[in-house]
Formats: C-alpha cells, sequence, structure tokens
C-alpha cells in the first residue's frame, strides 16, 4: 500500500494503480472515497469485500459533465440541477446507458453519479479514464473517514494507494437525489438540501 500526495504527482500514481486494476482511497469535498474503475469486476467486487457489505449499487464520480452525460440520461430537471450543484456533493441517480459489472449496478437500470466539487477528485477520475467509483471510505456500520490517517487505521493492506488530502472539509455524504421517474425521490440527505433542490428547479 502506498501513501501518496494529493498533487500532480500523487494522483497519477493513485490514477496508474486505478487504471492497473487497483483500488484506491481519495479525498472529495465531503468525505474520503473509495474507488476503482467501475468497468472492471474484480476491483469493484474487491471494494464491496472491503467495505463489507454487497447489497447496494456503487456510485460514480466523473471529471466533467460531458463525461457523465455519456454513462446516464439526464433530463430536463437533471440538467437544471446539474448547473447549479456541479460540481458539488450533489448525486443524481439517473438511468445508466452503460452496462457495468453486477457489483456496480446490481441489476438496477439506474446509476448514481455526481461531478465531485473537490478540483483533485475530479482530476483523479479525469486521469481515470474519466470516470471511478466513489463511495464513502468506510466499513459497514461504520462512519466514513475523514482524513489520511484514519483511512491507513481502517484499510490498512487492503487498498493499493491512499492519497492524502489532510483532513477533509465535511463529515456527511453527498445528497442523493433519485431523478429516475416521475417523481423525486431524496435518498439521503447531505449538504444540499431539499428545499436547495426545489428552489434551483423553480427559479
Amino acid at each position: 500500500m502506498r501513501i501518496v500526495t494529493v498533487d500532480d504527482e500523487g494522483l497519477k500514481t493513485a490514477a496508474k494503480s486505478v487504471l492497473a486494476g487497483g483500488v484506491v482511497i481519495y479525498p472529495t469535498e465531503t468525505v474520503y472515497g473509495l474507488g476503482s474503475l467501475p468497468s472492471d469486476p474484480d476491483a469493484t467486487r474487491r471494494i464491496c469485500k472491503i467495505k463489507g457489505r454487497a447489497d447496494k449499487p456503487l456510485p460514480l464520480i466523473c471529471s466533467d459533465i460531458d463525461k457523465a452525460r455519456k454513462i446516464v440520461q439526464f433530463n430536463t430537471a437533471a440538467e437544471i440541477l446539474a448547473e447549479k450543484f456541479w460540481p458539488g456533493p450533489l448525486t443524481m441517480v439517473l438511468p445508466r446507458k452503460v452496462d457495468y459489472p453486477f457489483w456496480v449496478t446490481r441489476h438496477k437500470k439506474t446509476l448514481a453519479i455526481r461531478v465531485s466539487g473537490y478540483e483533485p477528485a475530479r482530476k483523479l477520475a479525469g486521469l481515470s479514464a474519466g470516470v471511478m467509483i466513489s463511495t464513502s471510505a468506510n466499513k459497514s456500520g461504520e462512519p466514513p473517514v475523514t482524513s489520511a490517517k484514519e483511512a491507513v487505521k481502517m484499510f490498512s493492506g487492503e487498498v493499493d494507494v491512499i492519497v492524502d488530502g489532510g483532513q477533509s472539509p465535511g463529515e456527511i455524504p453527498s445528497t442523493v437525489l433519485d431523478l429516475s421517474s416521475e417523481e423525486l425521490w431524496i435518498h439521503r440527505i447531505g449538504p444540499i438540501s431539499g428545499e436547495d433542490i426545489i428552489k434551483a428547479l423553480k427559479s
């Protein structure tokens, strides 16, 4: 396991590991994320094993909105909210265009996706073919880690690279909004509130 700093060289090292089928931990604008290539069945299965949970789909981050549009089908509400809150801590659940492995989709026809508000996370995604798994770095039932020090303690020997970005600015994962049907459902309240979402859609 390597620990690298959140600079260009460190991000290149982490991306090289991701592209080779590795699993990495990296900082975002909320908590630290656990990531790999979503197209790699072995790496995504490994993430589920590391977390000790394999009953939910794995969320994604993209380098930019154009990449996200290639992976999921945007509707009008998604376009409005992406314009308002991306890059940022809003994960949107939308119909998928890409057929990722079972460990990512759990056979669902949707994917949870966002563009991170933390520039190094976007850079890492960009260096890793534009998209990465971005599930919170924690064991099932435990709170997500918010520093590389915590990540080393919780995941020592289980991941390939940890990107040290210091203390993460938040302790709450992103808001998760399901836009895959006619009704909007908030699956998890995070930094962006329901009131924020409604206001953006009405403006």
